[in-house]
């Protein structure tokens, strides 16, 4: 175990785990995407402690999966507004002309000329990032492109702690779509329902409001995307679109309510 004085990093590779212990076999808690930059609060032989710079989530992970950062470098990734964009296959190509598959809402730090640096490193892209400024858009319109960029993940597999087409649970779909429009959210469900505004009437409740659900015990499980005051786009065993009412998530595909309403609110 080693100690040290405050290092930053960043995540090189399209996808990779942050772990919950350091270990292969540990439950994967949330994933870093390409560009996602990090402080590294402990170094083991093989393992890296991080928390990320996006929502201050810590975990564990293989720091051949990073690249070092400056200090400087990762204030300046805090300002970073070019992201991948909602679109079917984003490639980016490092110096040796190897391919990495980016999902949309991927960072893409120092932007220039079709080109991003991570860490050191310069990346060739063939795609027009996103610009993201919360304030660029009228809130009508960046509700619409809230729904819009939440229905381009429909079907993606449910994957616990995943953040990415190709595996997403109910909050990382929450957080990499309203990070797409320029708004940050928490890391966790429980986390995303201490954030906004409070709506009180589901009949209140408008495009692009998170609605929270929780358990018997009253803790707060899941999230999802009004798509409707009666339609909802969430992750569970997939992304998908349901009913809602006041007692929460109807499944038409189970006949059942799956998911019982907490409370909804506004971010837009």
């Amino acid at each position: 175990m080693e100690y040290m004085e405050q290092q930053y990093a960043i995540c090189r590779v399209a996808v990779a785990p942050l772990r919950t212990e350091p270990s292969d076999k540990a439950e994967i808690g949330s994933q870093l995407l390409f560009g996602d930059h990090v402080e590294v609060m402990e170094k083991q032989e093989r393992w890296w402690h991080l928390r990320s710079a996006l929502d201050r989530y810590e975990g564990w992970s293989d720091p051949k999966q990073l690249a070092p950062l400056s200090s400087d470098q990762y204030a300046a990734a805090h300002r970073c507004k070019n992201l991948v964009p909602v679109a079917p296959l984003n490639v980016a190509k490092d110096n040796r002309g190897n391919c990495y598959y980016l999902s949309p809402g991927s960072s893409l730090p120092d932007y220039q000329d079709g080109r991003c640096l991570i860490g050191n490193e310069v990346f060739e892209l063939d795609f027009k990032p996103k610009q993201v400024d919360s304030t660029a858009l009228p809130s009508g319109e960046r509700t619409e492109a809230i729904i819009t960029d939440a229905q381009f993940f429909l079907n993606a597999p449910y994957l616990w702690g995943g953040r990415n087409l190709f595996g997403i649970d109910c909050s990382g779909l929450t957080q990499v779509v309203f990070k797409l429009n320029g708004i940050s959210l928490n890391r966790d469900a429980w986390q995303q329902a201490e954030q906004g505004t409070v709506v009180d009437f589901l009949q209140e409740a408008q495009s692009g409001d998170l609605a929270f659900f929780d358990n018997a015990e009253g803790r707060i499980i899941h999230v999802g995307i009004m798509i409707s005051n009666d339609k909802i786009l969430h992750a569970s065993g997939k992304v998908r679109q349901d009913y809602i009412d006041n007692q929460g998530i109807y499944n038409e595909e189970l006949g059942r309510y799956t998911h019982k309403l907490r409370i909804i609110k506004r971010f837009t």
